[in-house]
């Protein structure tokens, strides 16, 4: 594994952080505040062939893999501007559907992906199975040559944005309490779906909705990979995702040690910077230790996945390094802010509010920790 970006990578990310920092961080907080989402940011991103740079070439993709995808996502972040929509997106839905659609799903939707033009939310989490997909009760039932989707799902991102969405339901018994798992490709204006939003005490430029489905009826072409084999199919989604949830984390983290790094100079107290004081410099300094291993972690598991190897453990871990790392981070910058830290103007509990998720999703901390203790160590399993 190389710890030099090539020079197209190092591009990429030069060219993705003008973009980014164009924008900054007023803008996205701006558009939270509004209840809006950030289009024109992700317009031009799109222009620039960024969001699909993951997506095979001969759907309109860059060719490239998710090591790329995480620099996007990384590097809007560090400049202020996190696009939780990129988890979702380009990393589940366009690597699934690449991965298991038929030709006909592929042509209908990754050149859409690709381009930025279509959207599409991922729904796996339900009120009553969170972290337990084996729990979920939303199935989907025959009716001659057509599916019936029925029951609710909860914090779904982006569904408002979303063209579509991909569905996890329940489509077989509960034999050993687990039921046959598939994946559909719902219309986000099917008729027999709603959308509810849930609000949030920090709001973010990406919203969260519950969403309920009543009988809602999918044509066979919508079932997307083999009936039953919903979970392993999941799963190939799910490592990018956990990549790219790292990355975003790692940038908001270089957002906020940069802010405070900035302060610190600019900030005088007694006639000296308070970068001055060890009592602020040393806890910066640790900040940006702890995000530069999880940057490095993140790289492992996206070099990993991008060559088809077992991904899942450096995935695990560079999620949980990153959600920890960023959190303190940003905690840390406030610190450093004084007062200034809980104003508007600097923006930095909203961030705060961000990185503070990342510790609960896409995957919980206590979670990784299992699959950590569990797969890696050979503990017995817990739960």
């Amino acid at each position: 594994m190389s710890y030099v970006e090539s020079y197209e990578q190092q591009m990429l990310r030069q060219q993705v952080r003008e973009i980014g920092r164009k924008y900054g961080r007023e803008y996205y907080v701006e558009k939270a505040r509004e209840g809006a989402s950030p289009e024109e940011l992700w317009d031009e991103i799109a222009k620039q062939g960024f969001i699909g740079v993951n997506t095979p070439e001969e759907y309109g993709g860059g060719g490239l893999g998710i090591y790329e995808l995480a620099i996007v996502c990384e590097e809007l972040a560090a400049a202020g501007c996190p696009l939780l929509l990129l988890l979702v997106s380009p990393a589940i839905c366009a690597t699934v559907i690449a991965r298991f659609g038929t030709p006909a799903q592929k042509e209908s939707w990754l050149p859409g992906l690709a381009s930025g033009e279509l959207k599409m939310a991922f729904a796996i989490t339900e009120p009553n199975a969170g972290s337990n997909s084996h729990r979920l009760q939303t199935a989907a039932r025959r009716e001659g040559g057509d599916w019936l989707l029925s029951g609710t799902k909860y914090y779904i991102s982006g569904a408002d944005d979303a063209d579509a969405i991909l569905v996890v339901a329940r489509t077989g018994g509960q034999e050993d309490g687990r039921g046959r798992l598939s994946l559909f490709i719902v219309d986000s204006e099917a008729p027999g779906l709603e959308k509810t939003l849930i609000k949030m005490q920090i709001p973010g430029a990406d919203r969260q909705f519950t969403l309920f489905f009543d009988e809602v009826r999918l044509g066979d072409d919508c079932l997307l990979g083999n009936e039953g084999q919903g979970l392993p199919q999941i799963f190939v989604g799910l490592n990018p995702e956990r990549i790219l949830g790292a990355a975003l984390a790692n940038g908001a983290a270089l957002h906020a040690i940069e802010q405070a790094s900035r302060y610190a100079n600019e900030r005088a107290v007694w006639g000296v910077p308070i970068g001055t004081h060890q009592g602020v410099a040393h806890p910066l300094a640790e900040a940006k230790i702890e995000v530069e291993l999880a940057r490095l972690m993140t790289m492992k598991a996206a070099w990993l996945f991008d060559r088809g190897k077992d991904a899942g453990e450096a995935a695990n871990m560079a999620k949980f390094a990153a959600g920890e790392a960023a959190t303190r981070a940003v905690d840390t910058a406030i610190q450093v802010h004084g007062g200034n830290g809980m104003s508007e103007e600097y923006g930095l509990v909203s961030l705060w509010g961000m990185a503070r998720t990342l510790r609960i999703a896409p995957v919980s901390r206590e979670m990784i920790l299992n699959f950590i203790s569990q797969h890696v160590l050979k503990l017995p399993k817990s739960y």
